[in-house]
Formats: C-alpha cells, structure tokens, sequence
C-alpha cells in the first residue's frame, strides 16, 4: 500500500478490525519510511447485479429502491427501521447469494412480499395490490382469501 504521505511503496499493518457486520476490514497502517500512519479499508469486491424491468430495460441494482418501497407499505404500520433494515437486508443477501447477474423484477417483488408477509400482512396487501395491479375488488379479495387460508 502506498503512503499517502510521502508515496512509499511499502506499509505494515498495524491494527485490523472488521466494519459493517463484517464485510468491510478497516487497517491502521504505518509507513516503514516516514513513520506516517493511515487507515484502508478492504471489501469484498461484489459483481453487479442487473435488474431486468418489465418492460425489458436492465438497470443496477439498487436496495435504497427495495427500502423505499418496504417502508411506503408499513407506514403508519407498527413496524420498526430495525425490522424493515433486516427484511431489506435479507433480500439483498438472497439476491447476492443466487449468483446470478441479472434478476427480474418479478422475482425481487415475490421475495419483498414475502418478507412482507412475515413482517406485517397489512404492508404485505398494500404492496401487493401495487405490485400485483389488481384490476377490481374481486382480485383484492382473492388476495385476502390467501392470506386468510394461510393463517388457518
């Protein structure tokens, strides 16, 4: 590691700790030529993941879109950050862990709901009745009635 100080090309570490549950290492490092000490931090290098749209378009990825959206569902709900942060981060691991580049919209919709469902069924029908675009009552309905046979 080059110092930022006078540009050495050499370092020793002199304290190492994880950040951010763990997927960041932050070290204190110390120039064997000037003595200057500064901090790294190292990460896992995370390929990208495309988003396929509906309509066809491919986007990044984005979680901040996935917490809006869970947070829209619970407002005024009895549902804390804490809970929506974890609902959001467990998506986001599922995501990471299919190895796949490129996932569909469709599929990050079924796993938002289903966190949703676990978290508070009233944030579930209110995203799914966006999500899934019911056309009438009817369809709202058919939704309930899942929920409802579910819980039996």
């Amino acid at each position: 590691m080059k110092c930022p100080f006078c540009g050495y090309p050499e370092s020793k570490v002199v304290d190492s700790r994880p950040t951010d549950e763990g997927s960041t290492i932050r070290r204190r490092r110390e120039c064997i030529d000037c003595k200057g000490r500064f901090t790294t931090y190292e990460r896992i290098e995370e390929t990208p993941i495309m988003v396929i749209k509906r309509d066809g378009n491919r986007q990044s990825f984005d979680r901040n879109k996935i917490l809006n959206g869970i947070i829209k569902s619970c407002e005024k709900r009895p549902v804390s950050m804490d809970d929506i942060e974890t609902a959001v981060n467990n998506i986001e691991k599922n995501i990471q862990n299919s190895l796949k580049k490129e996932i569909t919209t469709t599929e990050i919709g079924e796993m938002v709901m289903r966190e949703l469902k676990d978290l508070d069924e009233v944030s579930y029908v209110r995203f799914a009745s966006v999500y899934r675009q019911f056309k009438d009552v009817k369809s709202f309905f058919d939704e309930l009635e899942d929920i409802m046979k579910a819980k039996k």
